[in-house]
């Protein structure tokens, strides 16, 4: 499939403050930004990690095309020097990022990209929408399929996703967060499975005869007798007429009844007496399935009613959240004298001043247990004990404790070097497999989707030194050769 070309997919500011750097003659200097977040979603107590594959196949297909340029010229905001020089770029540098389907905490670095500045610059619009969609997506379907406790969650989102292209990319980053599949034609096709779903109301309205509608999809999908049972009266019509078909059609002709959807009125006790009236039947292996606007909230509170259901089709809830990742990309270092010397962004706003610097995420997991314990960024040149580590809150600075007995990972891997693409990337089967497994790591305080645990995000002793230098710096009004000496590699 051709890949589809999203070099102009930049912002404006983008491509003019390109111009500055090559007309100031610093096309060629290399720098490191980083991608990361500053809250988690949903008021919850982590985010997973998500839209690699996207970004891949976005900085292989980096260029302008002859239309591109043309279009550039025309707008008479562009030399033709630097109109040339766009002409023949592509990605050169390395990027280093944190796999899919990794729980990721605010203010990490998930993504690092180091190359020349232009091509550094001309790469953050599209990151950071396949970075922020994707993400928030994944967790979202994370909370909801942690929400069901083992039942299945089908994605049903595609109708109310925002366009087609959001729908489809949904669908796929909602299997990787822990959903059996998708209704979604598309995606399916692309992944190779089979896509999930029943049928519609309009099938039974169509007909206006609820057991010949039944009746005639039966005849037509026998491998998926399960039927919308609420169009008119789930108890006294619906599921009758439900039970009726099985009884005259499915078991004379040997075909398994596989049960009932609802998708109105009071889930728990409907569910409820669907359950009783399947069972009295004779049908106590048709599943039932409950939708209508899930979340994980929802879901949570069917379950403490003692709903009785076996899967579940989620919608708009995962392919359309309300919420955002709010991901950013920040300059952290310049390179000077083979040194990358770092750049802080200060804010009156705490939360908004970045950590400076060429950085790495490590992750401390407790041998006994393979729970995490908490993860410190550090200078990507520093060296982590192997035995013994004090964790610093970078806020609070007395708030320490020495970790012992520990596995230490560095979380990020490198994906691209020199322009060149050395990281296989798993496929969604494979990063769903992985979601799950590094999900397991988290303790379950950091889970709850009611005041979760703040799990440890910590700088290391130098990052943080530096980090409070460089603030003092910038409050007395340093200058740029005072910060050079600080270069760290």
């Amino acid at each position: 499939m051709k890949k589809l070309n999203d070099t102009m997919l930049c912002d404006d500011y983008e491509m003019k403050m390109g111009q500055t750097y090559f007309e100031a003659g610093e096309k060629d200097k290399e720098v490191v930004f980083d991608i990361f977040f500053r809250r988690n979603p949903f008021q919850g107590g982590y985010t997973i990690s998500g839209g690699l594959d996207n970004i891949i196949d976005y900085i292989n297909n980096f260029h302008f095309d002859e239309d591109d340029i043309g279009y550039l010229r025309n707008t008479n905001n562009y030399t033709e020097e630097y109109l040339n020089y766009l002409k023949d770029i592509k990605f050169t540098g390395d990027l280093y990022a944190i796999p899919d389907g990794t729980p990721i905490f605010p203010n990490e670095p998930v993504i690092t990209i180091k190359t020349k500045v232009i091509e550094a610059q001309l790469l953050e619009t599209a990151m950071l929408a396949h970075f922020n969609h994707a993400s928030l997506v994944t967790t979202k379907a994370k909370r909801v399929t942690e929400a069901a406790d083992g039942r299945s969650v089908m994605e049903f989102g595609a109708r109310r996703a925002r366009g087609t292209a959001s729908a489809y990319e949904a669908s796929k980053y909602a299997i990787v967060g822990g959903c059996s599949g998708t209704s979604n034609v598309k995606t399916a096709k692309d992944l190779g499975i089979n896509a999930l779903g029943t049928m519609a109301h309009s099938l039974i309205t169509f007909y206006n005869d609820e057991r010949k509608a039944f009746l005639e999809f039966a005849k037509s999908n026998p491998t998926n007798c399960l039927f919308l049972v609420d169009t008119y009266d789930t108890l006294n019509s619906g599921i009758p007429n439900a039970i009726w078909v099985a009884d005259n059609y499915l078991k004379p002709n040997n075909i398994p009844f596989k049960g009932i959807r609802i998708d109105s009125g009071d889930l728990a006790y409907l569910s409820k007496a669907a359950r009783q009236m399947l069972d009295n039947a004779g049908y106590k292996d048709a599943q039932i399935c409950l939708s209508n606007g899930l979340d994980e909230y929802t879901i949570t509170s069917l379950i403490y009613q003692g709903a009785q259901f076996d899967s579940l089709g989620v919608g708009d809830n995962i392919a359309a959240s309300t919420d955002r990742v709010d991901g950013v990309y920040k300059l952290v270092a310049v390179k000077e004298n083979e040194n990358f010397i770092p750049r802080l962004k200060v804010s009156n706003d705490t939360v908004k001043t970045i950590n400076p610097g060429f950085k790495k995420v490590v992750r401390f997991y407790d041998k006994e247990t393979n729970f995490a314990l908490a993860d410190v960024i550090a200078f990507r040149d520093e060296v982590i004990p192997e035995n013994e580590y004090t964790l610093i809150d970078p806020s609070d600075e007395w708030k320490q404790k020495t970790i012992t007995n520990y596995e230490a990972k560095e979380l990020q891997v490198q994906v691209f070097k020199e322009g060149k693409q050395i990281y296989e990337m798993p496929t969604v089967f494979e990063r769903k497999e992985y979601c799950t497994k590094q999900f397991e790591t988290l303790y379950p305080e950091i889970k709850r989707l009611e005041y979760p645990h703040e799990y440890y995000v910590d700088l290391s002793e130098k990052l943080l030194k530096v980090k409070k230098e460089l603030i003092e710096e910038h409050r007395q009004g340093g200058t740029d050769e005072k910060r050079k000496v600080r270069g760290i590699e």
